[in-house]
């Protein structure tokens, strides 16, 4: 049995070094860029691009995916940085690989049927013709978004029919694409062959320089992240990402604050860093989070807590399901006052109407004009309608604690919270 698999499999890697034929591309690959988002955000997406980038031009979309031609000298380099927020993956397009539908799937089912193996080596074939001229150092597979993250139960990631697609590209690397023969982590500087499967007879192919860390993510996504058994909620997903994407510098035994954590899926992420965290909801936490030794409940609104509550507070999140400006209001009262120092924030930003997101220059101003210096924003894959920002004071005083100060910090925090629940 082995051997008639091996058997078939080297009879597929010679089928695709047969068909390398002509691919179906663009008629200037090299003059289009293409972008991969939350199902949704397309028209966001372009609004943003149209204000921030208007010699693109738009070009194709399908649900989570979208193309764009480039003017004739756009002087882009391969590792330049689009600075959107809502533009999860992108890239040069070199074109698409597809076979006809009528091939891929006859009776055309919803959702479509994978491909048979047969298509799928021609279309292995076309990307590899595509890939012509460049020699690559890694290799992107992903799939676009079906529905927004969270909708029953959906989660983006890589699904059966992607991975399938990553393992036949592998196997069926011509020479000068050797390299890509192995999976192995993405690193800074490398040339990254893009394949984002759009539909499962059609796949569409280009190319980024990965530089920043989520560039060195297939799709820009944390495909390590997953939800563990004992999490009370998906905002656990949003805070691992964030915390992964944002890399504040969190330390074992800091304070941290979470506004809006009901639940508590949040606070277990940053439980599990070995934070100590306050969380502040009207609303019922989960006994998991609850009877943590590091976890105390203020069940009140943040605007109701004393200031004095945030005095030892090093890093601040907040999720409340409140237009962006109530949410920031909140923030700033607590983040000005003269008895409150706090370094970082991970602020998760409602966007009641998709046109919320134009304000975003003005929430990134508004947050700097606090004293954080390093401001960022995305719409993260596991956000919803939503996206995180990231907040840091670079010069912040905390960073030259020592390890004694802070292990002896963290001590007495712990025996006070343990005094504290001892009396409930």
């Amino acid at each position: 049995m082995m051997e008639d698999c091996d058997a078939a499999r080297r009879g597929l890697v010679a089928s695709v070094q047969r068909l390398r034929g002509p691919p179906f591309a663009m008629s200037d690959s090299s003059q289009f860029l293409f972008m991969t988002c939350q199902v949704g955000a397309e028209p966001t997406l372009k609004r943003e691009l149209a204000k921030y980038r208007p010699s693109f031009r738009f070009a194709y979309s399908r649900p989570g995916f979208l193309t764009y031609k480039l003017p004739e000298k756009h002087g882009l380099k391969d590792d330049f940085e689009l600075h959107s927020v809502f533009a999860r993956a992108y890239g040069f397009s070199l074109g698409k690989a597809e076979v006809a539908a009528a091939v891929a799937n006859e009776a055309a089912p919803s959702p479509p049927a994978p491909l048979p193996e047969g298509a799928r080596g021609e279309l292995a074939a076309q990307v590899w013709k595509l890939a012509e001229g460049r020699t690559f150092d890694a290799l992107h597979v992903w799939p676009r978004d079906q529905r927004t993250p969270g909708e029953h139960g959906y989660e983006v990631g890589p699904t059966e029919e992607s991975r399938a697609v990553e393992r036949l590209l592998r196997e069926t690397a011509p020479e000068a694409q050797a390299a890509l023969r192995t999976k192995k982590p993405t690193q800074k500087g490398d040339l990254v062959l893009d394949v984002v499967v759009t539909e499962p007879h059609q796949w569409w192919v280009g190319y980024h320089k990965a530089a920043s860390l989520v560039s060195r993510k297939p799709g820009g996504m944390f495909e390590e992240i997953e939800l563990p058994y004992e999490a009370v909620s998906r905002a656990y997903l949003k805070t691992e990402e964030a915390l992964r994407w944002s890399k504040l510098p969190l330390k074992k035994g800091d304070e941290a604050v979470e506004i809006g954590c009901a639940p508590g899926g949040s606070c277990q992420a940053l439980l599990k860093r070995g934070l100590f965290v306050t969380g502040i909801d009207p609303a019922e936490m989960h006994p998991a989070v609850f009877d943590h030794p590091q976890f105390r409940h203020l069940r009140m609104r943040g605007n109701d807590v004393k200031r004095r509550e945030f005095r030892d507070v090093r890093w601040l999140t907040t999720d409340m399901n409140v237009a962006p400006n109530y949410t920031l209001d909140t923030v700033e009262d607590i983040v000005t006052h003269r008895d409150v120092d706090i370094e970082g924030m991970l602020l998760t930003l409602k966007l009641l109407d998709w046109k919320q997101a134009d304000e975003i220059p003005q929430y990134i101003s508004r947050v700097q004009s606090w004293g954080f210096d390093q401001v960022q924003c995305r719409q993260l894959q596991h956000n919803r309608r939503e996206f995180c920002l990231a907040a840091h004071k670079s010069a912040a005083a905390h960073e030259h604690e020592d390890a004694e100060a802070a292990e002896e910090r963290a001590a007495r925090k712990l025996a006070q919270l343990k005094k504290a629940k001892s009396k409930e």
